[in-house]
């Protein structure tokens, strides 16, 4: 009996396929020192576990995450929004979760915009390796606005509680749950964010163009991931939201023009 569970177990090992994916740090969506690392993370290895297959996250910064996974030393890359330039390098999956990018600001020194160019006058925070979207990067390749970048969020916020820099962009989500692990009480509640969304968009996981293995990973992947939505289980990781305990009166107020 001991000898057929081993050669049981040995032939389970055996049919169990293994997928290594480059990520950064992007909390609560991928987070590398808490139990399932994120959201998204137990997501995506929920999802490639149905389709026979185990995942490895590699948490790395932003930029070499992007260039291990292209280079092949990672079987996909993950999340991305889509990027024309992106596209010589990778196969992207279907749309994995929406994003929401908002600024933050400090509430005794509030911002108004309606347009980027509203934002002009004002020192901005970026974080190294981020895209805000195509709009807000022209405007920042135009001098329209001003950023001081930064290598982390975590640094942005400081920046901001200090006055270094009057407002930030950041994915609601992420900027919240950043916002309550890196501060007390105290300090977090001198912040809030502008109802006025700076991008909204779908993120992507990005599976190396030019791999043999792409095609049957991003085809699992898609099917999966499908199939997650269609029965109800996608929402599931989802219900609870970082900033759900922290909105700001703001999102209750309907947005000028």
């Amino acid at each position: 009996m001991l000898v057929l569970l081993l050669w049981a177990g040995a032939l389970s090992a055996e049919g169990q396929k293994h997928i290594s994916i480059s990520v950064g740090d992007w909390p609560p969506f991928f987070v590398e020192n808490e139990p399932g690392q994120g959201t998204v993370a137990r997501l995506v290895r929920d999802i490639f576990a149905e389709q026979g297959y185990e995942v490895t996250f590699h948490f790395l910064p932003w930029k070499r995450a992007y260039r291990e996974a292209a280079s092949g030393r990672h079987d996909a890359t993950a999340i991305w929004m889509h990027a024309e330039e992106r596209e010589k390098d990778f196969i992207y999956s279907d749309a994995v979760m929406q994003e929401r990018f908002v600024l933050f600001y400090r509430k005794d020194d509030p911002i108004q915009w309606n347009s980027l160019p509203d934002l002009s006058d004002l020192t901005l925070g970026g974080s190294n390796g981020y895209s805000y979207g195509p709009e807000f990067d022209e405007a920042v390749e135009q001098d329209i606005l001003n950023v001081e970048w930064a290598a982390s969020a975590e640094l942005n916020f400081r920046k901001l509680l200090y006055g270094r820099i009057d407002a930030f962009p950041e994915e609601i989500n992420v900027g919240y749950y950043i916002l309550r692990r890196e501060t007390d009480n105290g300090r977090s509640s001198q912040i809030t964010h502008h109802p006025k969304p700076i991008l909204e968009n779908e993120s992507f996981l990005l599976f190396p163009r030019n791999e043999p293995d792409t095609a049957r990973l991003s085809q699992a992947f898609n099917q999966g991931l499908k199939s997650f939505r269609e029965n109800g289980r996608y929402q599931d990781y989802f219900e609870t939201r970082p900033q759900a305990s922290l909105k700001s009166q703001h999102d209750k107020e309907k947005l000028q023009n």
